[in-house]
């Protein structure tokens, strides 16, 4: 259980309440246009987002992380190289798709946040692919298994996430349907399935 301002602590009840609220949140980020003025692909604007999207239920909202974490067998940056990892990152190049998810993959490894990473990297991305190339994904066409399998193989080759972000790609980035379904289908990546952000 992580400590929350909601004073929640049955697990089920803060994923459900964390959901909902940070869907909100990440609806009011596409029609606020904020996302538009954040200074794109920096970390400056990916810690924006996770500020934005769980300063209402965290206290660490925004914050790196002061904790090595892991999934299953998979170790993200230890904490001594962190500040090192994202600085580096912020000089990786965005000119193309390619470079773009080299940029992500490696976000991701970085992994800069206690909770919530997922949910907002993925957004961070698609701020990218819109503003450097005219795209964004239309995650409703990504399978969630092919999906976490390529991130998980990513730091050692990442052609396989390449290939199944851009067969999922749409000129449709304004559309707030498209953004919809990307925000849900990135609770779904997550394991959450409560509802649609349509029925908030």
């Amino acid at each position: 259980m992580l400590k929350n301002k909601l004073g929640i602590d049955n697990f089920a009840e803060l994923a459900r309440q964390e959901e909902k609220i940070s869907k909100k949140k990440a609806l009011a980020l596409f029609e606020n246009g904020m996302l538009d003025r954040l200074e794109t692909g920096r970390f400056s604007a990916l810690r924006a987002i996770h500020k934005y999207l769980f300063e209402d239920i965290y206290d660490f909202a925004g914050e790196i992380r002061t904790v090595n974490i892991a999934k299953g067998n998979f170790r993200f940056a230890p904490l001594m190289y962190l500040d090192a990892a994202l600085a580096q990152i912020d000089k990786m190049p965005q000119s193309n798709f390619d470079e773009i998810i080299e940029k992500y993959v490696e976000m991701n490894i970085a992994h800069p946040f206690r909770e919530g990473n997922g949910r907002s990297m993925r957004i961070w991305l698609d701020a990218i692919l819109k503003a450097e190339i005219g795209k964004v994904i239309d995650w409703s066409k990504v399978d969630k298994e092919e999906y976490l399998m390529a991130m998980e193989r990513s730091p050692v080759k990442d052609i396989e996430i390449k290939y199944i972000l851009k067969a999922a790609l749409t000129d449709e980035i304004d559309s707030r349907e498209v953004y919809i379904k990307g925000i849900d289908h990135s609770y779904y990546y997550e394991g959450y399935t409560a509802f649609k952000t349509e029925e908030l």
